[in-house]
């Protein structure tokens, strides 16, 4: 009874909890159904995130591929460049009406007048110079020759960061603000750089196009035209003036690239001032009216070839007079330690002379300075004659014409003291640390130069030159224009200068004379001086290639045999760990010649430094040390067990030890830097990396790091460039200068049937050009070149021996398989 009256209450509890399940399964039926339903509607509603998902996704796609077209990366380079173009203008023209309202204000007082004259630009520049100094010392400076080093395959990476952005910028507003004879041209090329170069990096989040460094190169040199075109407002002189100053070698596909972003930029340019309400509508920026029926006469081409000659002596006077006063700097050591220690003093005391000789009451009554640049570029372009017969004419007060009157002094002196103070004045300033270009102070002074012939001629020809019965007076504009492009396509070695005037002037009547002085001016300077560009990069010492003179055909009998370097250093095939250590410690070429073995020397191919450092870091690296600790400590531990296998607890103790023993060396090791694909110069400076060497015995240490510097180097996981640059040993010097122009080259391997027999970089090119090489010959002539002058005999038995070498060298070279990396042709090359 116990047993039943047990199961009938267990039959009880087990039918209540029945009940209540089934009680809460009612409950839950329609939730069950409203969940399925929900389900549904989840289904519905994916298969509708889906669609969007992929419309998305394809959206995403389109913009992307869009993104990568070149056009939109050129719209949005001009439209960027044109509105920074645009806020510098806006903040140079801020800072100089607040020193006129300055200057103006205190009439009074001359002394208080001289003080804020003298004290604003002095302020201006040194915080320039500081800014530029403390951020970016690298935008100090033109900017021109550090591109133009760059486009010729020179790495230089801080010369196109963002810091060097915003110095270069703020320090060009603040320079050129200050009033001093700067220009803004040079340094918005290098700005236009460093805004290609960093929207490339933008535009890299949307596509990899832009990763691809010959592509953003190509870039950059576009980017030199919109630099140009958003100062003047000149896309096709902006264009040519690039291609004529930075490159050498200008590759075609980008000159729609150039046209277009050159033209995009100009445009905005002009449209931010007619919405600024500075133009009533799209013009010029400096429009001209000169005489179009009638433009010039044939007797004044004469006047038009001497002003082009004199301003090509001005332009290599100028370049010279430049270098000059930066070689005069740094010879001497008491003022260049002096300069090093107060840097700001020297461009606060180039200013402070400027500024007192430009005070208008003082001599800058002579020289018109009330005007700025522009001001005066505007008034030397006026086809006013401002003389007759020596007797000043009348100005209408209202014009900044009457800045050039002076009532003792004719206008013929004012020029000429305007040319005078503002050649060297320019040539000093240019000196100063502050980012600041030279372009457009040489145009003011090439147009103040040919306003001065054109008075002239005007004084000359007062009844102006007669043809047909009419009387058309001699217009001194023209010769200002002239002058203008003259002197500057003189200074920077261009002809495109010429072009930049007519779209800067807006007319084209005067292409004629224009022309005829251009190439004159350059004729003169090409052979008296280099241009300013290469001039800064010689002072600068970056890496340049000078270009073949004319008439040097002596230089065209030097081949590479007679200035390669023989030493080269090298690595074999076959070669062991120990050889990459002392090779890397040797010496610090970027890369290094990779040959079949020391005897037949064969030219397999080329391996960067920083591949041979990974592998030498890989293999004296920390992983391997700890493998070595690891496998040492637990052939340690196997002993001790074997030689106490009763001892339990000594066991655990010495498995402890070795286990403290590698966690404190990891330790130690963690403190030091893992290695890169950079040197490791701790690595190779020290026989070992282990910081704390009394923690392993320092024998076993160095035993273990010489058993693995014999090792021999397996090059299977290492880049190599199996097609490396080669010239042979009779290359002549102007067809390797050609290469080395178009290619961009740092250096060239010569072999001779496949032989490494010497290297040639660009410095020995370089001094070859220069003239350091002996002309006819070398000093010590190399064998080879022995037969260069020998019967035919000699020479068809040296090709008869090389044929015989080459012969023996292929057949080896077949059974010869060069280590790669990836092998991706092999299969195409099989179906083929």
């Amino acid at each position: 009874s116990a047993m039943y009256g047990r199961y009938t209450q267990e039959l009880g509890v087990y039918a209540k909890e029945e009940a209540a399940r089934l009680r809460e399964e009612g409950v839950r039926r329609p939730s069950v159904a409203e969940r399925s339903r929900s389900l549904e509607l989840l289904e519905n509603d994916k298969g509708r995130c889906a669609k969007c998902r992929i419309c998305t996704v394809r959206c995403q796609k389109f913009l992307i591929s869009c993104v990568g077209e070149d056009w939109i990366f050129l719209i949005l380079l001009g439209l960027f460049m044109a509105l920074l173009s645009w806020l510098v203008d806006f903040g140079i023209g801020i800072c100089l009406q607040s020193q006129k309202w300055m200057y103006v204000n205190l009439e009074g007082n001359v002394f208080l007048q001289y003080l804020a004259w003298v004290t604003y630009p002095v302020v201006l520049i040194t915080f320039s110079a500081g800014f530029t100094q403390i951020l970016a010392p690298q935008a100090v400076g033109s900017g021109i020759p550090e591109i133009k080093t760059i486009l010729r395959g020179v790495v230089l990476k801080e010369c196109l960061t963002f810091k060097t952005f915003v110095a270069k910028v703020i320090g060009l507003t603040s320079a050129l603000g200050s009033g001093m004879p700067l220009g803004k041209e040079s340094p918005f090329v290098h700005i236009a750089s460093l805004g290609a170069s960093l929207l490339c990096k933008f535009m890299s989040l949307f596509g990899g196009i832009y990763e691809n460094e010959s592509r953003n190169m190509e870039l950059l040199s576009v980017a030199c035209a919109v630099g140009v075109s958003c100062v003047f407002a000149a896309p096709i002189g902006g264009l040519l003036f690039s291609i004529e100053a930075m490159s050498t070698f200008f590759t075609v596909r980008n000159y729609w690239r150039g046209f277009f972003a050159a033209t995009v930029t100009a445009f905005m340019y002009r449209v931010l001032a007619v919405w600024n309400r500075d133009e009533v509508t799209i013009t010029a920026l400096l429009p001209t009216n000169f005489r179009q029926d009638f433009p010039f006469d044939l007797q004044e081409l004469p006047a038009f070839a001497v002003l082009g000659i004199v301003s090509g002596f001005g332009g290599a006077l100028f370049v010279c007079l430049n270098r000059q006063i930066v070689q005069l700097i740094r010879n001497q050591k008491t003022i260049k330690k002096f300069l090093m220690k107060k840097r700001l003093l020297y461009p606060a005391l180039v200013t402070l002379l400027v500024s007192t000789l430009t005070f208008p009451p003082g001599f800058g009554q002579f020289m018109a300075a009330k005007l700025t640049q522009m001001e005066s570029l505007e008034t030397l372009l006026d086809n006013h004659t401002w003389s007759k017969q020596g007797i000043p004419e009348e100005f209408d007060s209202n014009s900044h014409s009457q800045a050039w009157k002076h009532p003792q002094v004719n206008v013929f002196v004012t020029l000429t003291l305007f040319v005078v103070m503002k050649f060297w004045m320019s040539a000093l300033a240019m000196t100063m640390p502050v980012p600041c270009g030279a372009f457009m102070p040489v145009f003011v002074i090439g147009a103040a130069l040919g306003r001065l012939v054109g008075e002239s001629m005007a004084t000359w020809f007062p009844d102006g030159v007669h043809s047909d019965g009419t009387i058309y007076p001699i217009e001194p504009g023209v010769y200002a224009a002239v002058g203008a492009a003259a002197l500057s396509g003189a200074v920077t070695h261009t002809v495109s200068t010429a072009v930049v005037v007519f779209e800067l002037t807006g007319q084209i009547s005067h292409i004629l004379p224009v022309m005829i002085a251009v190439i004159l001016a350059n004729a003169v300077a090409q052979s008296l001086q280099p241009s300013l560009y290469d001039s800064l990069i010689m002072i600068k010492k970056l890496p340049y290639l000078p270009e073949l003179g004319w008439g040097h055909h002596e230089k065209y009998n030097i081949c590479v045999e007679d200035i390669m370097i023989r030493d080269v250093m090298y690595i074999t095939l076959n070669c062991c760990y120990r050889d990459l250590h002392d090779v890397l410690l040797a010496g610090h070429l970027k890369t290094l010649a990779l040959l079949e073995s020391s005897e037949s020397m064969i030219l397999l191919g080329s391996i960067e430094r920083a591949q041979l450092q990974a592998l030498l870091s890989l293999q004296l690296g920390r992983p391997r040390r700890l493998k070595y600790l690891r496998d040492r400590a637990t052939a340690e531990s196997r002993l001790s067990v074997v030689s106490h296998p009763s001892s339990e607890d000594g066991s655990t103790m010495v498995n402890q030890e070795v286990h403290f023993q590698i966690s404190t060396e990891e330790t130690s090791l963690s403190s030091t830097p893992t290695p890169s694909m950079k040197p490791l110069k701790p690595a190779l400076k020290r026989p070992s990396v282990v910081d704390h060497p009394t923690e392993i015995p320092m024998p076993t240490s160095k035993k273990w790091e010489e058993n693995q510097l014999d090792e021999q180097v397996n090059f299977d996981n290492c880049m190599i460039d199996p097609a490396p640059i080669q010239l042979v040993e009779r290359t002549s010097l102007h067809k390797t200068h050609t290469i080395f122009s178009l290619l961009g080259l740092d250096h060239a391997y010569v072999t001779s049937i496949g032989r490494l027999i010497g290297v040639v970089s660009l410095k020995e090119l370089q001094k070859a050009i220069e003239g350091s090489v002996a002309v006819k010959g070398v000093n010590v002539r190399p064998p080879l070149a022995s037969f260069r002058d020998s019967g035919t005999s000699g020479t068809i038995m040296n090709n008869e021996n090389k044929a015989r070498d080459l012969h023996k060298l292929w057949n080896r070279r077949k059974s010869m398989s060069l280590p790669q990396e990836h092998r991706a042709s092999d299969p195409d090359e099989k179906s083929k």
